[in-house]
């Protein structure tokens, strides 16, 4: 019996969504979480665009693919905003994987899943953040603050993401 000597390995198509359109939601998502997204305000907290999007792409794609995508999207908000660092880079990249390996199995359509998705993706997001400015010099002491704001923001990223669900299959029923 003949060996070779590099197997082909056997990978799964990719079903995700395609990239253009992915990037198109990222910007659209980067656009308004930078200039209008701060008037839905809600005790300070505003709804995360950006890592609704991310979730959105994570739980459909695999690890590599999500880390990537979360790299750029945490590295989009890093460049506009101020005294972050790498921190956005580092969280959302970091959340996108863990939100790509927790989804594997799962129905990406189920409003359910996702919602409970989205809020351990916004949690741990945050505290990963919030870890990474401690370590770049962020003074300690607004713990309980960060907290109680990454709590409202994980109820507002998945009334985002549901209200976005519901939405897109309105109009998948319509075209079909």
């Amino acid at each position: 019996m003949r060996h070779s000597a590099s197997p082909k390995r056997h990978e799964a198509p990719f079903v995700g969504p395609p990239w253009h359109a992915a990037v198109l939601w990222l910007l659209g998502a980067v656009i308004l979480q930078s200039t209008l997204v701060h008037y839905l305000a809600f005790r300070n907290v505003v709804p995360s665009l950006v890592l609704v999007v991310v979730v959105w792409y994570a739980i459909r794609a695999d690890p590599r693919r999500a880390a990537i995508f979360g790299l750029a999207a945490g590295l989009c908000e890093d460049v506009l905003s101020a005294q972050t660092g790498a921190a956005w880079t580092i969280s959302t990249a970091v959340t996108a994987t863990a939100t790509s390996v927790l989804s594997r199995g799962f129905f990406a359509d189920s409003v359910p899943l996702v919602a409970v998705i989205t809020a351990v993706a916004t949690l741990l997001r945050a505290l990963l953040f919030w870890t990474t400015m401690g370590f770049e010099g962020y003074p300690p002491g607004l713990a309980t603050q960060h907290f109680h704001d990454a709590l409202l923001q994980a109820a507002l990223n998945v009334g985002t993401i549901v209200v976005a669900m519901l939405v897109a299959r309105r109009f998948d029923v319509q075209r079909a």
